[in-house]
């Protein structure tokens, strides 16, 4: 089996290279890249790229993720959530390759309580969320054998990531401030590319299984109470760490207006995908928690 995978620096991209590499021959591009390139502001580059190399399966791991620049350029933001995407689908139909692509939680206008399954309407509230809906639907529309993952709250111990962020305020700072208003699932990278390398095996053999699933961690929580179980993780894992804040205060969302609008309900439903695949989802805190003690 022949796998492109594009967008291999990021989170997800840095796992699906481990993840990927027991099913085939991984060939993975950045932006960089010679002498085949993968600079998503190039779409018909991109499809040329994909002409030359005729992989079986396509693993698009790159995006515009800058949910606040996006905001001010909708133009990139569109030719990389949406345009290249649909390029990329466009492409794997005409060579009868398998598209995986990732989404998000941002597609959904944040309201209610409950988890979203994926026939849930969709209503975003950025232009992140806005291009990263038409991404899907043009992936869709294609016609092309393809696997969708909406994610959100993703992290992984390479580069940064909130529960980092956390730690570094906390051995800095008395007391912090953390917004306790917005729900979700912490989801690891790791977890997501060993369920996409599982799922890529899986529908070579059940095709009728391909389509749009939700992928998250099990259980909820907050920003708020995901700060306060970093910090009393890292206290338990690492009693000698100088963490000097005493106080974590929960604040409203309106406390730290950004340019673009945040969901304040990001849950997802996972049962589908669980009972398609196989699959039992693991608690967010497991994940987190073997995260912390590979950075301490």
């Amino acid at each position: 089996m022949k796998i492109l995978l594009l967008g291999p620096t990021g989170q997800v991209g840095w796992e699906l290279q481990r993840s990927l590499a027991v099913l085939g021959d991984v060939t993975a591009l950045g932006r960089q890249s010679t002498p085949h390139g993968a600079d998503f502001a190039d779409p018909e580059a991109v499809a040329h790229t994909v002409r030359a190399l005729r992989p079986d399966v396509i693993v698009n791991a790159a995006a515009h993720t800058a949910v606040d620049k996006a905001e001010a350029e909708p133009d990139l933001a569109q030719r990389l959530n949406a345009t290249t995407p649909g390029v990329l689908a466009r492409e794997a139909a005409a060579l009868d390759a398998l598209l995986v692509h990732y989404s998000t939680d941002y597609v959904f206008d944040g309201s209610g309580s409950t988890a979203r399954a994926e026939s849930a309407a969709t209503a975003p509230l950025s232009v992140y969320g806005r291009t990263k809906l038409e991404g899907e639907r043009a992936i869709a529309e294609s016609g092309c054998r393809h696997l969708i993952f909406r994610t959100s709250w993703v992290y992984a111990a390479r580069g940064g990531n909130f529960a980092k962020t956390m730690l570094r305020l906390a051995q800095e700072r008395d007391r912090l401030t953390v917004i306790a208003d917005q729900w979700g699932a912490p989801t690891g990278a790791d977890l997501i590319a060993d369920v996409t390398a599982h799922a890529i095996r899986h529908v070579q053999h059940a095709p009728q299984d391909l389509g749009l699933y939700h992928l998250v961690a099990s259980g909820e929580t907050c920003w708020h109470a995901y700060a306060q179980f970093v910090i009393d993780t890292a206290r338990r894992l690492r009693p000698e760490l100088p963490i000097q804040a005493t106080e974590i205060a929960a604040v409203p969302t309106s406390a730290f207006p950004t340019p673009a609008a945040r969901p304040l309900n990001s849950r997802l439903d996972t049962s589908l995908l669980q009972a398609r695949f196989g699959l039992r989802l693991p608690d967010w805190q497991q994940g987190v928690t073997r995260m912390l003690q590979e950075i301490l």
